[in-house]
């Protein structure tokens, strides 16, 4: 079996965000492969739809056997073993998980774009992703991530979380 990388973004503004975050990653390891890295958790404005708590986000390195498009069934049924309720577009969410890239893979469909087509516009998506990916060379753009997030024009502010200092501290 062909193993390969999948780059991930999670993010949960709703309820325990970090305990979402791990119930995600936890569920992802139990049933799409083997995480090989993380980024730093970061908190983040919201994208799309400002009138919503700030987001917990983070970037993972997955590697799995699974072809693209059931990764992505995979990945809408953990959103929905963690708590995520369907909802609108850009609005509060307990998880959502993203797949921003895998490998050199293009597919867009009506179901799956890969790369994710709007990351590259997105400040919590690319801080998190340079973590761990900094030199990946996006395969449509043919930047690397670093180069990415240096053109990019969000001015949506992104903060390394630090539990100890938020009043919900665990």
């Amino acid at each position: 079996m062909h193993t390969s990388i999948y780059h991930l973004s999670l993010g949960s503004n709703l309820g325990d965000r970090i305990a979402q975050l791990n119930q995600a990653k936890n569920l992802i390891a139990t049933q799409l492969g083997t995480i090989k890295a993380e980024s730093k958790i970061y908190e983040t404005q919201p994208w799309g739809y400002d009138d919503q708590p700030w987001f917990l986000n983070q970037a993972i390195a997955l590697s799995s056997t699974l072809e693209s498009t059931d990764v992505l069934k995979a990945i809408k049924l953990i959103e929905i073993q963690a708590g995520r309720i369907p909802g609108e577009k850009w609005h509060a969410r307990h998880i959502d998980i993203d797949i921003l890239l895998h490998g050199d893979e293009v597919i867009n469909t009506e179901n799956l774009t890969i790369p994710h087509p709007l990351f590259h516009e997105r400040n919590f998506a690319l801080i998190p992703l340079m973590d761990i990916a900094s030199q990946i060379v996006h395969p449509v753009l043919q930047q690397t991530i670093e180069e990415l997030y240096l053109d990019c024009r969000d001015s949506g502010e992104v903060y390394i979380f630090n539990a100890d200092e938020q009043d919900n501290a665990v």
